[in-house]
């Protein structure tokens, strides 16, 4: 069981004196500088002129500025834009800046793991990372609640780092849920292996097998949405809530049985080999190294996914499905 970290742990005086800049005010950005504001301290904001998220940090009372100006005014600079910009921008704005006694940090570790970014040893980097996306970290802390957090010290030159850490996940609202400590590699590692074999990849691959399984079969392909994908959000809520047994617990003996017998089925021995090949090139920086040169040649590979995948039959079913139901957006 890792370390966790409550409210009684971690100090905001410790920052009281810092400016913290936020590079990148999208939905992470915008979240976390928000609850840092209103928690005390002195924020401000990096974000490129002409964009929604410049306009959106102007109305939220921000002067955004430049990443390498934010940079220099900073004692703690945090990148929160997405992957593979934040090396660019870090060579591009940020790495001249980075004296003695500033803090380099990040919510996800992908890029000072596989090397993209490579911060001067006298310097701390530190992670602070929201197990939940920015609007939800915002609307926690709103309420007077926190989302759980993980924190990772990477490089500790001031002796610091980690009561630094600390401070700041309490700002974000963390520590009234709990921060739970991990490493770099841990969290990298973890996190593109769940989003590529569950959450995303395994989750969308599944939902659309079963869909096209039940329509070549003549089924309405209406049925086979709700049946595949609508009725989704239900089970995994309830899992959210009470965990795979609770799941079993909530639905019907014949759905518990049809659980047991059948899931096997689905998810063999050689899926798991195939999870097993998956996280080890995450391990070894292969999918990284993939994903890097995918942008750095125009991103024709994935562009062209993205269309395939837009245009499926489930996608023009669930649009029409999802126009009926009001309830939905509320």
């Amino acid at each position: 069981m890792p370390k966790i970290y409550y409210d009684k742990d971690a100090d905001l005086n410790v920052l009281k004196d810092k400016t913290i800049a936020i590079v990148g005010y999208g939905i992470q950005g915008r979240g976390q500088a928000l609850n840092l504001r209103d928690s005390g301290l002195n924020v401000i904001i990096a974000q490129r002129e002409g964009g929604p998220n410049y306009q959106k940090a102007v109305e939220d009372g921000f002067k955004p500025m430049d990443a390498g100006k934010a940079a220099q005014k900073a004692d703690i600079i945090q990148i929160l834009t997405q992957d593979h910009l934040q090396a660019q921008i870090y060579k591009k704005s940020i790495r001249r800046h980075m004296k003695k006694g500033k803090a380099l940090v990040f919510s996800h570790g992908f890029n000072v793991h596989f090397g993209q970014i490579k911060p001067p040893a006298d310097v701390d980097v530190w992670m602070v990372a929201p197990k939940g996306p920015g609007s939800f970290v915002r609307r926690q802390y709103e309420e007077g609640k926190g989302v759980p957090c993980l924190v990772a010290i990477h490089q500790d030159a001031s002796g610091q780092a980690l009561k630094q850490a600390l401070a700041y996940a309490k700002g974000l609202g963390g520590t009234r849920a709990g921060v739970f400590e991990t490493t770099f590699k841990e969290e990298t590692e973890t996190d593109l292996f769940g989003e590529q074999v569950v959450l995303c990849g395994g989750t969308s691959e599944l939902i659309k097998a079963g869909f096209d399984t039940l329509v070549d079969a003549g089924y309405a392909p209406e049925m086979a949405y709700f049946e595949c994908l609508h009725e989704l959000k239900l089970i995994v809520d309830i899992i959210y809530e009470e965990g795979i047994a609770g799941m079993r617990k909530r639905v019907s003996d014949t759905a518990e049985y049809g659980d047991y017998t059948r899931g096997p089925r689905i998810i063999t021995d050689r899926t798991r080999k195939e999870m097993k090949k998956i996280l080890a090139e995450i391990q070894k920086g292969k999918f990284a190294r993939e994903w890097m040169k995918e942008n750095k040649t125009g991103r024709v590979n994935f562009l062209k996914m993205r269309q395939d995948q837009d245009t499926h039959k489930i996608e023009e079913v669930g649009r029409n499905l999802r126009s009926m139901m009001s309830w939905i957006k509320k």
